[in-house]
């Protein structure tokens, strides 16, 4: 009985503790989801994620002004490149990356909008303590909310607003810390000689700019 007590203790304890400003843990893996309000983009993705080198790898399948596409992209930060894999034909199309890399986690000037638990509260489980954030986005062009976790800062969902292109919601889901396989977030021995392009897709554009 007096465990329980003390558990239940601890919990409020946690629960009254003041959010911050976090940053997610610097290598995750997991799926991710985007829409936007103006219906044009959907899709699905997998992604790798490595803050440490500032490389992201989304596998990604969905629809852009109601067309089917599937695409395989390398997002090289430091080298401001990205690459379009193809490997059902061992090709590569490589574009200037021309945004800035962007951590997952909470800006030190974000404003705290909320604590809550998705979910239930009712018992052990049950539920999941998330913060969202809210605040201007680094270039000015927008503004954004984005939820985390309340332990280890895990993104659950981001939301941008922008003039051209309403929100753009991005959500998170079974992410893992760490990398299973770090050799995809290099380009593949057949992207040495990769063909260049000027400008990615337009579609591309519009994605990378949310992530």
């Amino acid at each position: 009985m007096r465990f329980l007590i003390l558990l239940t203790c601890l919990l409020a304890a946690c629960l009254a503790e003041k959010p911050y400003p976090c940053e997610s843990p610097p290598l995750l893996t997991g799926g991710l989801a985007v829409s936007t309000q103006n219906e044009k983009l959907f899709t699905y993705a997998k992604y790798l994620y490595d803050a440490m080198g500032r490389r992201v790898r989304l596998m990604e399948l969905g629809t852009y002004e109601n067309k089917s596409f599937t695409y395989d992209v390398l997002l090289l930060y430091r080298e401001a490149a990205m690459y379009e894999i193809h490997e059902h034909n061992r090709t590569c199309k490589k574009s200037p990356l021309k945004v800035e890399f962007q951590p997952l986690g909470i800006p030190k000037n974000a404003s705290l909008l909320g604590q809550v638990v998705v979910g239930s509260s009712s018992g052990p489980g049950q539920g999941l303590l998330v913060n969202t954030w809210g605040g201007e986005l680094p270039d000015k062009s927008g503004k954004y909310m984005a939820t985390v976790t309340e332990f280890a800062c895990i993104p659950v969902s981001s939301a941008y607003h922008t003039k051209e292109f309403g929100w753009m919601v991005t959500s998170f889901f079974n992410n893992i810390i760490g990398i299973e396989d770090p050799d995809r977030l290099n380009p593949p021995s057949f992207c040495t000689d990769a063909e260049v392009k000027e400008d990615p897709a337009d579609f591309l554009s519009v994605f990378v700019k949310m992530n």
